[in-house]
């Protein structure tokens, strides 16, 4: 999930002539690549369009575009909020609804579409337009600058920082020092209008961003309680299913015993110890029942830990390759644990996989990101109620992104990102 975060109202201060003097330079910059980017980007919509019923090339290319211009939104937006020193999150790509091909177009589709991709787009559109205009005006404040001196050279007249027709030497320097000024204002006036446009296009309002921020507490809750009954019901089923039909067994069994115990003394004993193999058996599936609700080597020693012990206890062979440098929250590290074990779960009872592999990275030191892919038959598919609607809630109550590839034949890969401050 994208949260936004409101700008602090410093934001928008007045700021000092270092920031005054970074804009300049980041207006002429994109004054310099901006002609050139937006030349490419029209190049390949025009030949997208031009090949889009030649097999498939044009819709090829298009789709290149989306990325392209997402690329550009994300590099603009982190841009102006390093710029101006406003908390602005990153642009995201759209996550896919639904596994397969279908549901990857849907989020291109989606992204092409995005709002504020397009608003990024905007912005950087207007900041090329603006650098254009900024590196004329400094060309003029440098010739500005060279026909103050006019009258020290022999030359008889000399052309305006701004063209026209020759100005006679003898007014030369005052056509110079009102060209340095206007030119240096102009400058100064294109940088400040760049700050306004970009904190207004790019930084949404506040009261947008704490709408947005209320909409995704409210998904974050409403996964949260979903997963919650999803487990409620997955414990009441093993509860149901595993060990209360054993416990049941044992006390028939002591039962029988009991029956016997002075007539047939050994059989009661057969007895008394099928009871005890099932009352050790009962006692394992209890433990194991624990470690699906709470996993203590998890908060003991780690998400390494944790997922060496789930890979040795799996019944399918798992390729385990965890890096992290350092730890996340609990919140965020019980999410992707619980997540790789239900997946884990999933590959070995229905997938009919012979082999699992488990990636686990600490990512840019605030992410946590776990993909799980087994070479079973695929076909998996998000069934309320099932195991995978349990992942997908607990990683949305999490605050993360769940992402889901099954085909037909295999295989099936599970990706998730979580916040390491979720």
């Amino acid at each position: 999930m994208t949260t936004h975060t409101a700008p602090p109202p410093q934001a928008t201060a007045v700021k000092p002539p270092r920031r005054i003097f970074l804009t300049i330079l980041h207006l002429a910059a994109v004054g310099v690549i901006g002609g050139v980017i937006f030349t490419m980007l029209a190049g390949v919509l025009g030949t997208g369009l031009g090949l889009l019923f030649a097999f498939g090339i044009g819709l090829v290319l298009l789709v290149g575009l989306v990325y392209a211009l997402f690329g550009l939104g994300w590099f603009e937006i982190a841009r102006v909020g390093a710029l101006y020193d406003s908390p602005i999150a990153p642009l995201r790509l759209r996550q896919r609804d639904r596994p397969g091909f279908g549901g990857w177009l849907r989020s291109v589709g989606r992204q092409a579409v995005d709002g504020r991709m397009w608003r990024a787009v905007a912005n950087f559109a207007i900041a090329a337009i603006l650098g254009f205009i900024v590196l004329r005006l400094f060309w003029a404040l440098v010739w500005s600058i060279f026909i103050s001196f006019a009258p020290l050279t022999d030359a008889g007249s000399v052309i305006g920082p701004f063209g026209g027709g020759g100005i006679a030497v003898e007014w030369a320097p005052l056509v110079g020092i009102l060209g340095i000024v206007a030119s240096a204002a102009g400058i100064l006036g294109l940088a400040l209008l760049h700050r306004t446009l970009s904190l207004a296009i790019v930084i949404r309002s506040r009261e947008t961003e704490l709408t947005e921020r209320v909409r995704t507490t409210t998904a974050q809750r409403e996964g949260a309680v979903r997963a919650a009954d999803v487990e409620r019901t997955r414990i009441e089923r093993d509860l149901h299913d595993g060990v209360q039909p054993r416990l049941v067994s044992v006390g028939m069994t002591l039962g029988l015993a009991q029956q016997k115990i002075d007539n047939d003394p050994d059989a009661a004993k057969e007895l008394i110890a099928e009871a005890h193999t099932s009352t050790k058996a009962a006692i394992t599936e209890l433990r194991q029942l624990a470690r699906g609700i709470h996993a203590s080597v998890l908060d003991d020693r780690g998400l390494d830990a944790a997922l060496s012990a789930l890979a040795g206890r799996s019944h399918i062979p798992v390729v385990l390759d965890v890096r992290m440098d350092g730890r996340c929250s609990r919140e965020a590290e019980a999410a992707v644990y619980f997540s790789i074990a239900e997946s884990l779960t999933n590959a070995a009872k229905h997938s009919r996989a012979s082999e699992a592999r488990v990636t686990v990275r600490l990512r840019e030191g605030n992410t946590l990101w776990a993909r799980v892919e087994d070479n079973g038959m695929g076909g998996a598919q998000v069934q309320p109620g099932g195991g995978l609607d349990g992942i997908a809630n607990r990683i949305l109550a999490a605050g993360g992104t769940f992402r889901l590839e099954s085909p037909h034949g295999g295989p099936t890969s599970l990706e998730v990102n979580v916040p390491c401050a979720s």
